[in-house]
């Protein structure tokens, strides 16, 4: 690991102000689950780690505006484990509890979650977040791409690694980013972005701008839910996700919101599987329909066209969940 200068601040606009406008000469530390592991690999090497974790304003989980606001530096465990988002918010319990290591829900953050590199090995072995070769050949198309995109952007195959995003995104979340010029709110549907170049990000922050707290909105009366699908129940990240938010007038779903994860750069929102069951009850065909158009305008690569079914299974047991139907 290159040498580097440790800064522990007490305030936000501390932290703020250590910050660097380039991307790499200074990084954020919070759980440390990945950035310590992308600077042992020498794929990140900043001059200067800023701790943000003691920043009280930063933590919490409290009612706020009809909703709820979660704190950049709450934990994993303490979002699963909350009494103010289980039932109500039971999408963002049930993709935190789908964190199966107990060390890393203890360390991991809810911003460390949002902010995470790509999984992808090509960019954990130096080919940067596009993974192309020395002549600018992507290399993921005719490589090794099993655990690639089905909906890839551009000349962006990996998959958004976040586990909350999509759930995020399903109830209509808000991010409150705090930099330089003060605080900005970005949707969470907008927070996600696949590079175009090899020195773009995933995110919309800028290099000196914190995630600092999220806003869920009121869900009562909307029933969500989070289904993943995992090669194995330990430590490893999903295949596919989907996480549904339904609002019911009755037995009938009068608006659905279905957004998949790990299946592309950034989460996917499905659109086509969201029309599929609107103004109609759920059932188990329903809900197998909505799986199918889910995935119709996907693109598989070469070695990846297993996570259709994935996906589809994700998409129909996460809307069977939501509405408390059985198989």
């Amino acid at each position: 690991m290159q040498a580097f200068e440790y800064a522990s601040p007490s305030s936000l606009k501390e932290a703020v102000g250590m910050l660097s406008s380039s991307w790499g000469e200074t990084a954020v530390l919070a759980g440390g689950t990945d950035i310590l592991s992308l600077m042992k690999d020498y794929i990140a090497t900043p001059k200067k780690l800023v701790n943000i974790k003691g920043i009280k304003e930063l933590g919490g989980i409290a009612k706020q505006g009809g909703g709820i606001r979660i704190g950049a530096v709450v934990t994993m465990d303490e979002l699963a484990s909350s009494p103010l988002l289980r039932g109500e918010y039971a999408s963002l319990t049930q993709a935190a509890m789908g964190i199966a290591s107990p060390q890393i829900r203890n360390m991991g953050t809810v911003g460390g979650d949002l902010c995470q590199r790509p999984r992808c090995w090509y960019f954990r072995q130096g080919f940067g977040v596009l993974a192309k070769d020395g002549s600018g050949n992507a290399l993921v198309p005719n490589g090794e791409n099993k655990y690639h995109a089905i909906f890839p952007q551009g000349d962006a195959y990996f998959v958004s690694a976040s586990s909350l995003g999509p759930a995020l995104i399903a109830l209509g979340a808000k991010l409150k980013v705090t930099g330089p010029s003060g605080d900005r709110e970005v949707a969470a549907e907008q927070f996600f972005t696949a590079p175009k170049s090899a020195d773009g990000r995933e995110t919309v922050l800028a290099a000196n701008e914190i995630v600092t707290e999220i806003h869920v909105p009121a869900a009562k009366g909307i029933r969500n839910s989070t289904y993943e699908v995992r090669q194995k129940d330990a430590l490893d990240w999903p295949l596919a996700t989907a996480s549904v938010a339904l609002t019911m007038k009755g037995n009938t779903v009068s608006k659905a919101r279905i957004v998949l994860g790990h299946v592309g750069p950034t989460p996917v929102v499905a659109e086509e599987a969201a029309r599929a069951l609107e103004g109609k009850t759920v059932t188990a065909d329903l809900a197998t329909e909505a799986g199918k158009a889910a995935v119709a305008n996907a693109k598989p690569l070469s070695g990846n066209g297993y996570k259709l079914q994935l996906t589809r299974v994700a998409v129909k047991r996460a809307v069977m969940q939501a509405a408390g139907v059985r198989a």
